[in-house]
């Protein structure tokens, strides 16, 4: 099973993958999509984690593949139908993340309301740097998020403009899932997403996270 591990050598095996969409207002419009009044839930599996260094592998069914850079939280206790107010205490810490994303598979699934699986869930979907512990980051909601793709700016935003905040999400997610240590939520991206091909270098950043980097093939 794939897992995660901080600095201080705790390690979490992963079980589930919940992801956020349209959580920012500028990657709604940009997608010409409308906001929701409850969080956009959709699922990845674990196996479509690769670390640092490894390579998105594009997948033969997709010729337009797109990047979406986001915050990741790592959860450290279980919990159900937890409050928001006290749902921060559920957190082992953080994350940078890539939602990579078959946008023409996506595409094409919705305008035939299927679900989004093989679009949002193929192998080295989920790139993933180290994650920190919570007590590093001061707020993580005011964070300078950014990508940049062979040294060219393509994300860069502030978590500040989330929609759903990591209480509410957490919240509301424990509403629906047990959560357990070592589940990944991923809060959604800025506007800014565009295709990748093969040869790419991303680089993800985090303003108090971290950083990652990963190929495409």
């Amino acid at each position: 099973m794939k897992s995660v591990r901080f600095g201080d050598g705790e390690s979490f095996q992963v079980g589930k993958i919940l992801c956020l969409g349209r959580n920012y207002p500028e990657h709604v419009k940009e997608m010409k999509a409308e906001s929701s009044a409850i969080p956009v839930v959709f699922l990845k599996p674990s196996t479509a984690i690769i670390g640092p260094g490894e390579n998105i592998v594009i997948p033969p069914n997709s010729g337009d593949v797109h990047h979406e850079v986001e915050l990741v939280v790592v959860i450290g206790r279980d919990c159900r139908q937890v409050a928001s107010d006290d749902a921060m205490e559920h957190v082992a810490g953080y994350a940078v993340g890539l939602d990579m994303t078959l946008r023409d598979v996506q595409a094409d699934a919705k305008k035939r309301g299927l679900p989004w699986s093989v679009a949002k869930g193929f192998d080295s979907s989920a790139p993933l740097s180290a994650p920190v512990r919570r007590a590093l980051v001061n707020d993580p909601h005011a964070l300078p998020i950014e990508l940049r793709v062979n040294g060219t700016v393509r994300q860069s935003s502030n978590t500040a403009h989330m929609i759903h905040r990591i209480p509410e999400i957490i919240a509301y997610c424990s509403t629906v899932f047990t959560l357990e240590p070592g589940d990944l939520i991923f809060t959604g991206t800025p506007e800014g997403v565009g295709r990748v091909v093969h040869g790419d270098r991303l680089d993800a950043s985090i303003a108090g996270v971290g950083s990652l980097t990963v190929g495409v093939t």
